[in-house]
């Protein structure tokens, strides 16, 4: 059961609505990052799991803690190559013959937590940039649905900075 979508901008929040889910937007002002968490685990509540998707912030690891339920993090490219922001940009700059996406677990480290699932696609030096982008948005939401559905099914078993999954 989707309890909500907060985001820390507007985009999707028209779409959020016509389907019928409460969408709440918690901007994150400079220097104001502790107050925008605070108001986001108001919002939150009692979650069994957070599932973030283009939320390009770090989480503290106060959030973390108070959250005190796992979540999970969509990151578009094949971690742990290309961590932060524009990796489709630097990828088409390297010229990668794969693209991917990685789910993981969200510590407060930067893309670092354990992987749940990964998948890559074939590209080449014909594919543009926003080429790129629209083959990895096909992998990404491929990748998050199943360490999703993996997590929600207890098919994870957290070892360490590994996953075990079944």
């Amino acid at each position: 059961e989707v309890a909500m979508v907060l985001s820390n901008h507007l985009d999707h929040a028209e779409q959020v609505t016509a389907m019928g889910l409460p969408f709440h937007h918690v901007p994150i002002e400079p220097g104001a990052r502790a107050e925008a968490e605070r108001r986001a685990l108001e919002l939150i509540g009692d979650v069994d799991l957070l599932v973030l998707a283009r939320y390009m912030q770090i989480l503290s690891e106060d959030f973390l803690t108070r959250l005190q339920a796992p979540a999970i993090n969509i990151h578009h490219s094949f971690l742990p190559a290309f961590v932060g922001a524009e990796p489709y940009r630097r990828a088409h700059e390297r010229g990668v013959k794969l693209i991917g996406a990685t789910a993981h677990y969200v510590t407060a480290e930067l893309d670092a937590g354990p992987i749940i699932d990964q998948d890559v696609t074939r590209v080449s030096h014909r594919d543009e940039i926003s080429d790129l982008e629209r083959i990895g948005r096909d992998i990404e939401r491929l990748v998050l649905a199943r360490a999703v559905i993996a997590h929600l099914d207890d098919r994870v078993l957290l070892d360490g900075d590994r996953t075990v999954v079944f």
